[in-house]
Protein backbone atom coordinates (compact mmCIF):
# COMPACT_ATOMS: atom_id res chain seq x y z
CA UNK A 1 0.00 0.00 0.00
CA UNK A 2 0.96 3.65 -0.18
CA UNK A 3 2.34 3.43 3.30
CA UNK A 4 4.57 0.56 2.34
CA UNK A 5 5.92 2.40 -0.72
CA UNK A 6 6.74 5.47 1.31
CA UNK A 7 8.91 3.41 3.64
CA UNK A 8 11.66 2.22 1.36
CA UNK A 9 12.64 0.09 4.22
CA UNK A 10 9.78 -2.32 4.68
CA UNK A 11 10.45 -5.35 6.82
CA UNK A 12 11.34 -8.02 4.30
CA UNK A 13 9.69 -10.41 6.63
CA UNK A 14 13.11 -11.84 6.31
CA UNK A 15 14.90 -12.76 9.73
CA UNK A 16 18.69 -13.11 9.34
CA UNK A 17 20.69 -15.55 6.30
CA UNK A 18 24.25 -16.54 6.55
CA UNK A 19 26.98 -14.78 4.59
CA UNK A 20 30.60 -15.63 4.81
CA UNK A 21 31.80 -13.96 7.97
CA UNK A 22 28.71 -13.19 9.88
CA UNK A 23 26.89 -16.31 8.95
CA UNK A 24 29.72 -18.56 9.84
CA UNK A 25 29.87 -17.18 13.27
CA UNK A 26 26.12 -17.36 13.44
CA UNK A 27 25.96 -21.12 13.39
CA UNK A 28 29.18 -21.90 15.06
CA UNK A 29 28.90 -19.47 17.84
CA UNK A 30 26.10 -17.68 17.52
CA UNK A 31 20.83 -15.48 11.11
CA UNK A 32 20.39 -14.50 8.44
CA UNK A 33 20.87 -12.16 4.92
CA UNK A 34 24.22 -13.92 6.41
CA UNK A 35 28.18 -12.60 10.54
CA UNK A 36 32.37 -14.04 14.05
CA UNK A 37 34.76 -14.35 16.54
CA UNK A 38 33.96 -16.56 19.46
CA UNK A 39 33.73 -14.58 22.60
CA UNK A 40 33.77 -15.45 26.26
CA UNK A 41 30.85 -17.53 27.47
CA UNK A 42 28.47 -16.25 30.05
CA UNK A 43 28.14 -17.80 33.45
CA UNK A 44 26.44 -21.20 33.43
CA UNK A 45 22.69 -21.15 33.36
CA UNK A 46 20.54 -23.22 35.70
CA UNK A 47 19.83 -26.65 34.18
CA UNK A 48 16.68 -26.92 32.12
CA UNK A 49 13.87 -29.13 33.33
CA UNK A 50 13.91 -32.73 32.22
CA UNK A 51 13.01 -33.10 28.58
CA UNK A 52 13.99 -29.60 27.55
CA UNK A 53 17.19 -29.28 25.63
CA UNK A 54 19.52 -26.37 26.42
CA UNK A 55 19.85 -24.17 23.40
CA UNK A 56 21.25 -20.83 22.44
CA UNK A 57 19.73 -17.50 21.56
CA UNK A 58 19.46 -16.92 17.83
CA UNK A 59 20.72 -13.43 17.48
CA UNK A 60 23.28 -13.57 20.23
CA UNK A 61 24.82 -16.76 18.95
CA UNK A 62 25.31 -14.85 15.80
CA UNK A 63 28.35 -12.77 16.48
CA UNK A 64 26.78 -10.11 14.77
CA UNK A 65 21.49 -5.96 12.54
CA UNK A 66 14.37 1.68 5.78
CA UNK A 67 12.84 -1.70 6.47
CA UNK A 68 13.11 -4.68 4.21
CA UNK A 69 10.13 -5.53 2.05
CA UNK A 70 7.25 -6.99 3.85
CA UNK A 71 7.98 -10.62 3.97
CA UNK A 72 11.74 -10.47 4.24
CA UNK A 73 12.70 -9.91 7.50
CA UNK A 74 19.97 -10.84 11.00
CA UNK A 75 23.07 -10.46 14.01
CA UNK A 76 25.98 -8.80 15.73
CA UNK A 77 29.21 -10.27 16.98
CA UNK A 78 28.64 -11.21 20.51
CA UNK A 79 29.43 -13.82 23.05
CA UNK A 80 27.41 -16.96 23.60
CA UNK A 81 24.20 -16.37 25.52
CA UNK A 82 22.64 -18.50 28.14
CA UNK A 83 22.00 -22.04 26.88
CA UNK A 84 18.28 -21.61 27.08
CA UNK A 85 17.33 -20.52 23.59
CA UNK A 86 16.20 -22.52 20.59
CA UNK A 87 18.81 -23.07 17.89
CA UNK A 88 19.52 -20.29 15.43
CA UNK A 89 17.17 -20.07 12.45
CA UNK A 90 18.36 -21.59 9.22
CA UNK A 91 20.47 -19.11 7.33
CA UNK A 92 21.91 -17.30 10.31
CA UNK A 93 24.82 -19.63 10.46
CA UNK A 94 26.26 -22.67 8.86
CA UNK A 95 29.76 -21.85 7.77
CA UNK A 96 32.94 -22.29 9.75
CA UNK A 97 33.74 -19.63 12.32
CA UNK A 98 35.58 -16.70 10.78
CA UNK A 99 37.53 -15.62 13.82
CA UNK A 100 40.29 -17.27 15.83
CA UNK A 101 39.50 -19.16 19.00
CA UNK A 102 39.36 -16.65 21.86
CA UNK A 103 41.31 -18.77 24.33
CA UNK A 104 44.10 -19.57 21.89
CA UNK A 105 44.26 -16.01 20.62
CA UNK A 106 44.68 -14.65 24.14
CA UNK A 107 48.02 -16.44 24.52
CA UNK A 108 49.87 -14.21 22.08
CA UNK A 109 48.19 -10.88 22.82
CA UNK A 110 50.01 -7.95 24.44
CA UNK A 111 49.08 -7.47 28.08
CA UNK A 112 46.99 -4.36 27.40
CA UNK A 113 44.75 -6.32 24.99
CA UNK A 114 44.05 -9.34 27.16
CA UNK A 115 40.44 -9.65 28.12
CA UNK A 116 39.26 -7.93 24.95
CA UNK A 117 37.98 -9.56 21.77
CA UNK A 118 36.99 -8.00 18.50
CA UNK A 119 38.15 -7.24 14.98
CA UNK A 120 39.29 -4.57 12.58
CA UNK A 121 37.28 -4.42 9.34
CA UNK A 122 37.83 -2.43 6.12
CA UNK A 123 35.17 -2.29 3.36
CA UNK A 124 34.93 -0.72 -0.08
CA UNK A 125 31.94 -0.84 -2.43
CA UNK A 126 30.95 0.71 -5.75
CA UNK A 127 27.67 1.00 -7.64
CA UNK A 128 27.19 -1.17 -10.69
CA UNK A 129 24.68 1.20 -12.30
CA UNK A 130 24.51 4.95 -12.77
CA UNK A 131 22.45 6.96 -10.30
CA UNK A 132 22.38 10.71 -10.82
CA UNK A 133 21.26 11.23 -7.23
CA UNK A 134 24.02 9.20 -5.53
CA UNK A 135 27.79 8.90 -5.35
CA UNK A 136 29.45 6.14 -7.35
CA UNK A 137 31.08 4.90 -4.14
CA UNK A 138 28.46 2.98 -2.17
CA UNK A 139 30.65 1.92 0.77
CA UNK A 140 34.00 3.13 2.11
CA UNK A 141 34.54 2.65 5.81
CA UNK A 142 36.72 1.11 8.47
CA UNK A 143 35.63 -0.05 11.89
CA UNK A 144 37.29 -1.39 15.01
CA UNK A 145 35.08 -3.52 17.22
CA UNK A 146 36.01 -4.06 20.86
CA UNK A 147 34.11 -6.36 23.20
CA UNK A 148 34.66 -7.35 26.81
CA UNK A 149 32.86 -9.25 29.57
CA UNK A 150 33.33 -8.35 33.21
CA UNK A 151 32.04 -10.34 36.17
CA UNK A 152 30.26 -8.47 38.95
CA UNK A 153 29.67 -11.23 41.46
CA UNK A 154 27.01 -13.41 39.86
CA UNK A 155 26.22 -10.72 37.32
CA UNK A 156 27.88 -10.29 33.94
CA UNK A 157 28.56 -6.91 32.33
CA UNK A 158 29.15 -6.94 28.58
CA UNK A 159 30.25 -4.05 26.39
CA UNK A 160 30.60 -4.28 22.61
CA UNK A 161 31.27 -1.11 20.63
CA UNK A 162 32.37 -0.25 17.10
CA UNK A 163 34.58 2.75 16.39
CA UNK A 164 33.74 3.75 12.82
CA UNK A 165 35.01 6.04 10.10
CA UNK A 166 32.41 6.18 7.30
CA UNK A 167 33.65 8.21 4.33
CA UNK A 168 30.33 8.00 2.46
CA UNK A 169 28.51 9.76 5.31
CA UNK A 170 31.43 11.48 7.04
CA UNK A 171 29.27 14.45 8.09
CA UNK A 172 26.82 12.39 10.11
CA UNK A 173 26.46 13.37 13.74
CA UNK A 174 26.49 10.76 16.48
CA UNK A 175 23.18 8.86 16.65
CA UNK A 176 23.28 5.62 18.66
CA UNK A 177 19.73 4.69 17.66
CA UNK A 178 20.46 4.77 13.93
CA UNK A 179 24.06 3.59 14.22
CA UNK A 180 25.46 6.80 12.74
CA UNK A 181 28.64 8.65 13.61
CA UNK A 182 31.98 7.49 14.97
CA UNK A 183 30.48 5.14 17.58
CA UNK A 184 28.05 2.26 17.12
CA UNK A 185 27.24 0.81 20.55
CA UNK A 186 26.25 -2.79 19.82
CA UNK A 187 25.92 -4.18 23.36
CA UNK A 188 25.90 -2.71 26.84
CA UNK A 189 23.97 -4.91 29.26
CA UNK A 190 24.03 -6.59 32.63
CA UNK A 191 22.97 -10.23 32.89
CA UNK A 192 21.99 -11.81 36.20
CA UNK A 193 20.61 -15.24 37.14
CA UNK A 194 17.63 -15.04 39.51
CA UNK A 195 17.36 -18.31 41.39
CA UNK A 196 17.50 -21.52 39.39
CA UNK A 197 14.75 -20.85 36.87
CA UNK A 198 15.15 -17.26 35.74
CA UNK A 199 17.70 -15.07 33.98
CA UNK A 200 17.48 -11.31 33.66
CA UNK A 201 19.28 -9.16 31.11
CA UNK A 202 18.95 -5.36 31.04
CA UNK A 203 20.46 -2.90 28.58
CA UNK A 204 21.46 -2.77 24.93
CA UNK A 205 21.42 -6.23 23.36
CA UNK A 206 20.91 -7.99 20.03
CA UNK A 207 17.77 -10.15 19.92
CA UNK A 208 16.48 -12.62 17.34
CA UNK A 209 13.92 -15.40 17.14
CA UNK A 210 11.96 -17.26 14.48
CA UNK A 211 13.00 -19.89 11.92
CA UNK A 212 13.27 -17.92 8.66
CA UNK A 213 16.45 -17.55 6.64
CA UNK A 214 16.63 -13.80 6.01
CA UNK A 215 12.86 -13.72 6.27
CA UNK A 216 11.40 -12.35 9.51
CA UNK A 217 7.80 -12.96 10.45
CA UNK A 218 7.65 -12.94 14.25
CA UNK A 219 10.99 -11.25 14.84
CA UNK A 220 9.97 -7.67 15.49
CA UNK A 221 13.38 -6.63 16.78
CA UNK A 222 15.17 -3.87 14.83
CA UNK A 223 17.06 -4.53 11.59
CA UNK A 224 19.56 -2.41 9.68
CA UNK A 225 18.62 -2.65 6.02
CA UNK A 226 21.15 -0.02 4.92
CA UNK A 227 23.97 -2.29 6.10
CA UNK A 228 22.34 -5.32 4.48
CA UNK A 229 22.00 -3.69 1.06
CA UNK A 230 25.39 -1.94 0.78
CA UNK A 231 27.68 -4.87 1.64
CA UNK A 232 28.54 -4.71 5.33
CA UNK A 233 29.00 -8.04 7.05
CA UNK A 234 25.63 -9.74 7.53
CA UNK A 235 26.02 -9.53 11.31
CA UNK A 236 25.00 -5.89 10.96
CA UNK A 237 21.58 -6.83 9.61
CA UNK A 238 20.53 -7.07 13.25
CA UNK A 239 20.43 -3.75 15.09
CA UNK A 240 20.51 -3.61 18.90
CA UNK A 241 17.51 -3.15 21.21
CA UNK A 242 17.45 -1.18 24.47
CA UNK A 243 15.40 -3.65 26.45
CA UNK A 244 14.81 -5.75 29.52
CA UNK A 245 14.69 -9.49 28.82
CA UNK A 246 13.54 -12.09 31.32
CA UNK A 247 14.03 -15.80 30.54
CA UNK A 248 12.11 -18.41 32.55
CA UNK A 249 13.00 -22.13 32.51
CA UNK A 250 9.81 -23.93 33.52
CA UNK A 251 9.05 -27.66 33.74
CA UNK A 252 6.72 -27.76 30.73
CA UNK A 253 8.22 -25.00 28.53
CA UNK A 254 10.58 -22.04 28.42
CA UNK A 255 9.40 -18.44 28.33
CA UNK A 256 11.05 -15.23 27.12
CA UNK A 257 9.58 -11.82 27.86
CA UNK A 258 11.17 -8.71 26.32
CA UNK A 259 10.12 -5.20 27.33
CA UNK A 260 11.40 -2.17 25.41
CA UNK A 261 10.46 1.00 27.31
CA UNK A 262 10.81 3.21 24.22
CA UNK A 263 10.15 2.09 20.64
CA UNK A 264 13.24 0.81 18.79
CA UNK A 265 12.64 1.29 15.06
CA UNK A 266 14.52 -0.38 12.26
CA UNK A 267 17.52 1.53 11.03
CA UNK A 268 15.41 2.57 8.08
CA UNK A 269 16.33 4.01 4.69
CA UNK A 270 19.18 6.50 4.51
CA UNK A 271 18.64 8.43 1.24
CA UNK A 272 22.33 9.38 1.25
CA UNK A 273 23.09 5.70 0.56
CA UNK A 274 20.03 4.26 -1.15
CA UNK A 275 17.63 5.59 -3.78
CA UNK A 276 13.99 4.52 -3.50
CA UNK A 277 10.58 5.02 -5.11
CA UNK A 278 8.64 7.92 -3.59
CA UNK A 279 4.95 7.90 -4.64
CA UNK A 280 4.71 11.62 -3.81
CA UNK A 281 6.88 12.28 -6.87
CA UNK A 282 6.03 9.15 -8.83
CA UNK A 283 9.74 8.49 -9.32
CA UNK A 284 12.87 7.04 -7.74
CA UNK A 285 14.60 9.64 -5.57
CA UNK A 286 17.73 9.69 -3.43
CA UNK A 287 20.00 12.13 -1.60
CA UNK A 288 18.17 15.21 -2.91
CA UNK A 289 14.94 14.27 -1.08
CA UNK A 290 15.03 14.06 2.75
CA UNK A 291 13.49 11.02 4.42
CA UNK A 292 12.30 12.25 7.80
CA UNK A 293 9.67 9.98 9.43
CA UNK A 294 7.89 10.68 12.70
CA UNK A 295 9.28 8.15 15.19
CA UNK A 296 7.35 7.35 18.42
CA UNK A 297 9.83 8.24 21.16
CA UNK A 298 7.92 8.56 24.44
CA UNK A 299 9.46 6.59 27.31
CA UNK A 300 6.96 4.05 28.70
CA UNK A 301 4.22 5.48 26.45
CA UNK A 302 5.62 4.30 23.12
CA UNK A 303 6.87 0.98 24.47
CA UNK A 304 7.00 -2.57 23.06
CA UNK A 305 6.30 -6.04 24.44
CA UNK A 306 7.48 -9.30 22.89
CA UNK A 307 6.81 -12.81 24.25
CA UNK A 308 7.98 -16.25 23.17
CA UNK A 309 6.98 -19.65 24.57
CA UNK A 310 9.05 -22.56 23.28
CA UNK A 311 10.08 -26.15 23.92
CA UNK A 312 11.49 -29.24 22.26
CA UNK A 313 8.92 -31.98 21.61
CA UNK A 314 9.71 -35.24 19.84
CA UNK A 315 12.73 -33.74 18.10
CA UNK A 316 10.78 -30.67 16.92
CA UNK A 317 11.39 -27.11 18.07
CA UNK A 318 8.00 -25.54 18.73
CA UNK A 319 7.39 -21.89 19.58
CA UNK A 320 4.56 -19.37 19.94
CA UNK A 321 5.05 -15.60 19.75
CA UNK A 322 3.33 -12.36 20.63
CA UNK A 323 4.19 -8.70 20.02
CA UNK A 324 2.59 -5.36 20.83
CA UNK A 325 4.12 -2.14 19.55
CA UNK A 326 4.51 -0.51 16.13
CA UNK A 327 5.37 -1.39 12.54
CA UNK A 328 9.17 -1.50 12.63
CA UNK A 329 9.57 0.56 9.46
CA UNK A 330 7.76 3.79 8.58
CA UNK A 331 5.03 2.10 6.56
CA UNK A 332 2.39 4.72 7.34
CA UNK A 333 2.04 8.25 5.99
CA UNK A 334 0.58 11.44 7.41
CA UNK A 335 -1.11 13.30 4.50
CA UNK A 336 -1.29 16.50 6.56
CA UNK A 337 2.42 16.83 7.43
CA UNK A 338 3.65 14.81 4.46
CA UNK A 339 5.88 12.68 6.69
CA UNK A 340 6.10 8.89 6.98
CA UNK A 341 5.06 7.40 10.33
CA UNK A 342 5.00 4.16 12.34
CA UNK A 343 1.42 2.88 12.89
CA UNK A 344 0.55 0.69 15.89
CA UNK A 345 0.81 -3.07 15.45
CA UNK A 346 -0.02 -6.35 17.23
CA UNK A 347 1.40 -9.69 16.03
CA UNK A 348 0.64 -13.29 17.01
CA UNK A 349 2.35 -16.30 15.54
CA UNK A 350 3.94 -19.74 15.83
CA UNK A 351 6.79 -21.76 14.34
CA UNK A 352 8.03 -25.34 14.10
CA UNK A 353 11.29 -26.84 12.91
CA UNK A 354 12.57 -30.39 12.84
CA UNK A 355 14.31 -33.11 10.87
CA UNK A 356 12.34 -34.75 8.10
CA UNK A 357 14.06 -37.36 5.97
CA UNK A 358 17.46 -36.07 4.89
CA UNK A 359 16.68 -32.44 5.54
CA UNK A 360 15.23 -29.92 7.97
CA UNK A 361 11.67 -28.61 7.57
CA UNK A 362 10.75 -25.18 8.94
CA UNK A 363 7.42 -23.41 9.01
CA UNK A 364 6.29 -20.15 10.56
CA UNK A 365 3.03 -18.19 10.66
CA UNK A 366 2.25 -14.64 11.81
CA UNK A 367 -0.96 -12.59 11.97
CA UNK A 368 -0.40 -8.82 11.79
CA UNK A 369 -3.15 -6.65 13.29
CA UNK A 370 -2.75 -3.06 12.10
CA UNK A 371 -4.48 -1.36 15.01
CA UNK A 372 -4.73 2.08 13.39
CA UNK A 373 -6.79 0.74 10.47
CA UNK A 374 -8.62 -2.41 11.47
CA UNK A 375 -11.00 -2.24 8.48
CA UNK A 376 -8.39 -1.55 5.81
CA UNK A 377 -10.02 1.63 4.53
CA UNK A 378 -7.11 4.02 5.14
CA UNK A 379 -4.67 3.94 2.19
CA UNK A 380 -2.09 5.79 4.31
CA UNK A 381 -1.93 3.00 6.91
CA UNK A 382 -0.85 -0.58 6.14
CA UNK A 383 -3.64 -3.15 6.21
CA UNK A 384 -3.63 -6.11 8.54
CA UNK A 385 -1.88 -9.16 7.09
CA UNK A 386 -1.34 -12.88 7.46
CA UNK A 387 2.15 -14.23 6.69
CA UNK A 388 3.23 -17.83 6.10
CA UNK A 389 6.68 -19.30 5.54
CA UNK A 390 7.73 -22.86 4.63
CA UNK A 391 11.41 -23.72 4.37
CA UNK A 392 13.61 -26.71 3.57
CA UNK A 393 17.36 -27.19 4.16
CA UNK A 394 19.48 -30.12 3.09
CA UNK A 395 23.13 -30.98 2.54
CA UNK A 396 23.26 -32.20 -1.05
CA UNK A 397 26.78 -33.61 -0.82
CA UNK A 398 29.65 -33.01 1.59
CA UNK A 399 30.25 -29.24 2.01
CA UNK A 400 27.44 -28.30 -0.38
CA UNK A 401 24.06 -27.29 1.10
CA UNK A 402 20.81 -25.98 -0.33
CA UNK A 403 18.07 -23.97 1.38
CA UNK A 404 14.67 -23.18 -0.15
CA UNK A 405 11.78 -21.07 1.18
CA UNK A 406 8.28 -20.12 0.07
CA UNK A 407 6.72 -17.05 1.65
CA UNK A 408 3.26 -15.60 1.12
CA UNK A 409 1.74 -12.46 2.55
CA UNK A 410 -2.02 -11.98 2.39
CA UNK A 411 -3.48 -8.47 2.65
CA UNK A 412 -6.67 -8.35 4.71
CA UNK A 413 -9.66 -6.22 3.61
CA UNK A 414 -8.15 -5.92 0.15
CA UNK A 415 -11.39 -4.82 -1.50
CA UNK A 416 -11.75 -1.92 0.95
CA UNK A 417 -8.15 -0.92 0.23
CA UNK A 418 -8.73 -0.84 -3.52
CA UNK A 419 -11.89 1.21 -3.09
CA UNK A 420 -10.06 3.87 -1.07
CA UNK A 421 -6.77 3.92 -3.02
CA UNK A 422 -6.03 7.46 -4.33
CA UNK A 423 -5.15 8.07 -7.97
CA UNK A 424 -1.63 8.90 -9.03
CA UNK A 425 0.27 7.37 -6.12
CA UNK A 426 1.51 4.11 -7.58
CA UNK A 427 -0.02 0.66 -7.55
CA UNK A 428 -1.89 -0.76 -4.54
CA UNK A 429 -0.45 -3.97 -3.08
CA UNK A 430 -1.64 -7.31 -4.40
CA UNK A 431 -3.97 -9.39 -2.28
CA UNK A 432 -1.24 -12.04 -2.14
CA UNK A 433 2.44 -11.18 -2.31
CA UNK A 434 4.58 -14.24 -2.94
CA UNK A 435 8.30 -14.66 -2.48
CA UNK A 436 10.65 -17.54 -3.21
CA UNK A 437 14.17 -17.75 -1.83
CA UNK A 438 17.09 -20.06 -2.47
CA UNK A 439 20.47 -20.33 -0.77
CA UNK A 440 23.41 -22.36 -2.05
CA UNK A 441 26.52 -22.63 0.13
CA UNK A 442 29.73 -24.41 -0.91
CA UNK A 443 32.79 -24.86 1.32
CA UNK A 444 36.12 -25.60 -0.35
CA UNK A 445 39.87 -25.69 0.40
CA UNK A 446 39.49 -27.39 3.75
CA UNK A 447 36.41 -25.25 4.49
CA UNK A 448 38.61 -22.12 4.48
CA UNK A 449 36.85 -20.76 1.38
CA UNK A 450 33.09 -20.14 1.36
CA UNK A 451 31.01 -19.51 -1.77
CA UNK A 452 27.42 -18.38 -1.16
CA UNK A 453 24.51 -17.28 -3.32
CA UNK A 454 21.13 -16.16 -2.00
CA UNK A 455 18.24 -15.12 -4.26
CA UNK A 456 14.89 -13.50 -3.46
CA UNK A 457 12.38 -13.73 -6.33
CA UNK A 458 8.80 -12.47 -6.24
CA UNK A 459 6.49 -13.81 -8.98
CA UNK A 460 3.73 -11.43 -7.87
CA UNK A 461 5.92 -8.30 -7.93
CA UNK A 462 8.01 -9.57 -10.86
CA UNK A 463 11.25 -8.50 -9.26
CA UNK A 464 14.29 -10.14 -7.68
CA UNK A 465 17.34 -9.57 -5.48
CA UNK A 466 20.53 -11.66 -5.76
CA UNK A 467 23.24 -11.68 -3.07
CA UNK A 468 26.55 -13.27 -3.94
CA UNK A 469 29.36 -13.66 -1.40
CA UNK A 470 32.84 -15.19 -1.22
CA UNK A 471 35.29 -15.37 1.68
CA UNK A 472 38.75 -16.85 2.25
CA UNK A 473 40.56 -17.39 5.53
CA UNK A 474 44.27 -17.52 4.73
CA UNK A 475 44.98 -17.64 8.49
CA UNK A 476 42.95 -17.92 11.67
CA UNK A 477 43.03 -14.15 12.09
CA UNK A 478 42.61 -12.81 8.57
CA UNK A 479 39.51 -13.04 6.36
CA UNK A 480 39.24 -11.66 2.83
CA UNK A 481 35.78 -11.25 1.33
CA UNK A 482 33.98 -10.05 -1.77
CA UNK A 483 30.39 -9.94 -2.91
CA UNK A 484 27.62 -8.16 -4.75
CA UNK A 485 23.99 -7.06 -4.34
CA UNK A 486 22.00 -7.04 -7.59
CA UNK A 487 18.40 -5.78 -7.86
CA UNK A 488 16.05 -6.26 -10.81
CA UNK A 489 12.39 -5.42 -11.38
CA UNK A 490 9.95 -4.90 -14.18
CA UNK A 491 8.40 -1.95 -12.33
CA UNK A 492 10.34 0.76 -10.54
CA UNK A 493 7.68 0.98 -7.80
CA UNK A 494 8.04 -2.67 -6.67
CA UNK A 495 10.14 -3.37 -3.61
CA UNK A 496 13.24 -4.78 -5.28
CA UNK A 497 12.64 -2.94 -8.55
CA UNK A 498 12.99 0.45 -6.87
CA UNK A 499 16.53 -0.44 -5.77
CA UNK A 500 17.94 -1.24 -9.23
CA UNK A 501 20.39 1.67 -9.22
CA UNK A 502 21.62 0.60 -5.79
CA UNK A 503 23.15 -2.60 -7.21
CA UNK A 504 26.73 -2.79 -5.97
CA UNK A 505 29.88 -4.88 -5.57
CA UNK A 506 32.21 -4.77 -2.57
CA UNK A 507 35.52 -5.98 -1.12
CA UNK A 508 36.43 -6.48 2.53
CA UNK A 509 39.31 -7.47 4.76
CA UNK A 510 39.03 -8.38 8.45
CA UNK A 511 41.57 -9.06 11.18
CA UNK A 512 40.17 -10.78 14.28
CA UNK A 513 41.70 -10.87 17.73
Amino acid sequence: MLAGLLSAGLALGVEPPAEPDAESASRDAPPLPAGLSPEPVEPDEPPLPSGLEERRDDAERDSTAPALPAGLGGPQPSTEPPPSEPSLPTGLGGEPANEPDAAAAALDRPSWARGWTGFWDLRYGTRLRDDADQRRTSLLETRLQLSRDHSLGQALLRITADLVYDEVAAQQGLDLERGQGVLDLREAFVGLPIGERMDLRAGRQVLTWGVGDLLFLNDLFPKDWNSFFVGRDVEYLKAPSDALRAAFFLPAFNLDVVYTPRFDADRFLDPRRLSYFDPRFGAVVGASVPFDPVVPDGWFDDDEWAVRVYRLLGGWELAAYGYRGFWKSPEGFDPVTGRPRFPRLDVWGASARGTLGRGVLSTEFAAYDSRDDDRGRDPFTPNSEQRLLIGWDQELVANLSLGLQYYVERTADHSALLASWPDGVGRPPDRHRQLLTGRLTWLTHGQNVTWSAFVFASPSDRDAYLRGAWSWKPTDRWTLSAGFNAFEGRNRDSFFGQFETNSNAYLGVRYGF
